[in-house]
């Protein structure tokens, strides 16, 4: 389940999301857009549900709308993770109040959040200094659901 299509981070998870399954040999992926609310991912997963009843796996762009999309789950009949194994991202609060837990990706904000400050300052200080371009390791968090 992606997020929003016209929202950079709609477009960067769904990116990563395709570059890491391709690389791993999976040129089609079922894929419903959602719009990072519980909601939203209710109405991805009965999307996906209809055109891909036998999905085993599901990767959803934040913990919010993979709450959602567990609750179409149950209401199914779908198991989690026997049946479908779900994973979110963000690593949020919300992942801990799913039923099962939520496994789910936690980037460093901490450390992004420190990173972005001190790009700042030093732009500030230096106004024609180049851009910069930082990647950050996320961290896969194994819980309950995948």
């Amino acid at each position: 389940i992606a997020g929003p299509a016209g929202t950079p981070a709609g477009q960067d998870r769904l990116a990563g999301f395709r570059d890491a399954m391709a690389r791993h040999g999976h040129a089609y992926v079922a894929v419903a857009e959602g719009d990072f609310t519980e909601r939203g991912g209710e109405r991805a997963m009965e999307v996906l549900l209809a055109e891909e009843p036998a999905l085993d796996g599901l990767f959803v762009a934040n913990d919010l709308m993979a709450y959602g999309a567990l609750t179409v789950l149950r209401e199914a009949g779908r198991r989690v993770p026997d049946d479908v194994a779900v994973v979110g991202f963000d690593d949020s609060r919300v992942a801990l109040s799913c039923r099962p837990r939520l496994t789910t990706v936690r980037q460093p904000v901490e450390e992004m959040g420190a990173a972005m400050a001190r790009m700042v300052l030093e732009r500030l200080a230096q106004p024609d200094l180049r851009a910069e371009s930082v990647i950050f390791e996320p961290k896969l968090v194994v819980r309950d659901s995948a």
